[in-house]
């Protein structure tokens, strides 16, 4: 009697772990094929620091892939690791004031990004701006 009462416990477990493993593959699915692409090879990118009151333009030759690496490149920028990736807090040698609740906004053609330095691709042309900005 004891083995017939495990078996649908058993059955409905292996069940539900099929069907987590369905759904999580399929979650990886729709990552893969919607992330933007990043372009390998020889580029050319643009990079302008807004900060008091001043501006500064950096172009950068580059054959990485992603923003972080052509920004480390000419030690751009600098930052913390957190599990999301790199948390930028020094750009151009200018730390964003915590307690004035400074950071640093990352922008390609005046729209605000929606990936980090680690996960935002450039191609070659790209234009951004790293504006420290005041207010949370």
């Amino acid at each position: 009697m004891e083995n017939q009462a495990k078996r649908p416990l058993n059955k409905k477990l292996i069940a539900g772990v099929a069907a987590l493993v369905v759904v999580v593959a399929a979650l990886l699915a729709v990552y893969f094929f919607t992330r933007p692409a990043a372009t390998a090879g020889d580029k050319t990118i643009t990079a302008t620091v807004v900060a008091n009151g001043s501006e500064e333009v950096f172009t950068i030759q580059t054959d990485e892939e992603y923003l972080r690496g052509a920004l480390e490149s000419i030690q751009l920028i600098e930052g913390d690791e957190s599990e999301y990736g790199l948390f930028v807090t020094t750009v151009n040698g200018i730390t964003a004031d915590d307690s004035k609740q400074e950071w640093w906004c990352f922008t390609k053609g005046g729209e605000t990004l929606n990936t980090g330095v680690d996960t935002t691709p450039i191609a070659d042309g790209d234009a951004f701006e790293i504006t420290l900005t005041e207010g949370y």
